[in-house]
């Protein structure tokens, strides 16, 4: 298997405002800047869930298969906010028992890390 190829998501509040929904979570701080603000943000800040979402269409983008991912896990290490470009990226960090494991990061565009201690584990075929 060759790396993946890093991938980048643009954050709307469209997509932000679509998660909430289908998600049932409509915290304030996720709709409404001034609630945000009220709760110490910037502003309105994504769901983690929404993020780790992108994440795994990074990992099945890779593999081509949904079925193939077997284990998915990352820390959230900083807010993503509308507007921000979330640049996923990965390496191959071994294989065992037919499975790749894949180490994963996400930036924004400052270079800040957005996840961080990504794992992926997907069936090698």
């Amino acid at each position: 298997m060759k790396e993946p190829q890093p991938h980048t998501w643009e954050v709307t509040r469209e997509q932000i405002r679509a998660y909430a929904e289908a998600s049932g979570d409509r915290n304030p701080i996720h709709l409404d800047d001034d609630a945000a603000r009220a709760a110490g943000l910037p502003g309105v800040i994504a769901h983690g869930m929404l993020g780790m979402a992108q994440l795994s269409n990074f990992v099945v983008g890779w593999t081509g298969d949904h079925r193939r991912l077997r284990r998915l896990r990352c820390r959230f290490s900083a807010m993503i906010v509308p507007g921000d470009r979330i640049t996923f990226s990965g390496r191959i960090a071994g294989e065992r028992d037919g499975l790749v494991e894949l180490e994963l990061e996400a930036q924004n565009q400052k270079g800040e890390r957005v996840l961080t201690k990504g794992l992926a584990e997907v069936t090698a075929s």
